[in-house]
């Protein structure tokens, strides 16, 4: 059976961690010049409707670093859902390439492009959620902390696609997650609860960014208007002043916690200059992971490992 990555919870906690085994050896190969070409004669077709320079940089270097070809599909070049049917699209792609990548807006039409692809469909991003980021990030903090069980992790700005794959993330590892948005800027309420239900990990929201950071292992944030959304940034940008992460915000959380962002970031905004640029800050470890644990996903729905 053909495997799909369209969120964290596509892989069992086992394979989670598997995952992270394979990122390690492949970054320790990267980082040696080991040649580690898996995946010689083998093609991924990359749809953009959302561009990216991250997603399309790390996807197309890490199928190039495995021996393999990447092959950039603009908005121009498919419309998803627009120009042909996203079915279509599917079952025509899948027979002149071994993989595929999407970064779409709506999930939908990335479940639709699973349901027809006969070979793997990866997940670069939904409306919904972004699962790779999630896995780049969890190994990013693995990496400096040596677990993710039992630490907290703060997660402030919009209820947005990487607050989902957070939270998805607590159904798999026992960790604490804290989702501090604005009243109406909440996660979609069925995913909040399916977490809180789980019995693995823990999540709570709150709408005080202070009390919500409070011990925190991690602090996480993001853009607070995201693409497609641009006709909200100023209205949005008032909203959620209050829940920038600053010098200020950051004193009420451990001495030692940890800053995230996935980017690109709008600093003065959701982040300042001095807290991203801080000696706290793996913001650009956790975008270097994409590029090792993209490789890894590649290579897991594949069968390779």
């Amino acid at each position: 059976m053909k495997r799909d990555f369209l969120a964290v919870t596509d892989l069992t906690t086992e394979e989670i961690y598997q995952v992270f085994d394979v990122t390690r050896d492949l970054k320790e190969k990267t980082k040696r010049r080991i040649p580690h070409p898996y995946l010689a004669g083998y093609s991924m077709a990359m749809i953009f409707a959302k561009p990216s320079a991250r997603t399309r940089v790390s996807f197309e270097t890490g199928m190039f670093q495995l021996g393999g070809h990447a092959l950039y599909l603009s908005p121009n070049d498919i419309g998803i859902g627009k120009r042909e049917a996203t079915k279509d699209i599917a079952r025509v792609i899948s027979r002149y390439n071994d993989i595929i990548m999407a970064r779409l807006f709506a999930h939908s039409d990335i479940e639709e492009l699973a349901q027809y692809a006969t070979v793997p469909v990866i997940n670069g991003l939904t409306d919904y959620n972004h699962p790779c980021q999630i896995m780049a990030d969890a190994f990013t903090i693995i990496e400096h902390r040596g677990k993710l069980e039992g630490l907290k992790v703060a997660f402030i700005g919009d209820g947005n696609n990487v607050a989902h794959s957070w939270i998805n993330l607590t159904l798999r590892i026992p960790f604490h997650l804290t989702v501090i948005t604005p009243e109406n800027y909440q996660p979609d309420p069925d995913t909040f609860q399916r977490a809180k239900t789980s019995g693995v990990g823990t999540v709570e929201w709150t709408s005080d960014p202070v009390a919500g950071v409070a011990d925190a292992d991690v602090i996480y944030t993001d853009v607070w208007a995201s693409m497609g959304q641009e006709a909200e940034a100023e209205a949005r940008r008032k909203i959620f002043l209050p829940y920038q992460v600053n010098a200020k915000l950051v004193k009420h959380a451990r001495k030692d916690t940890l800053i995230m962002h996935c980017l690109p970031a709008h600093r003065g905004e959701e982040i300042t200059d001095d807290v991203l640029e801080s000696p706290n800050s793996i913001v650009f470890d956790e975008a270097e992971n994409r590029l090792h644990v993209q490789k890894a996903i590649i290579l897991k729905v594949l069968g390779i490992v």
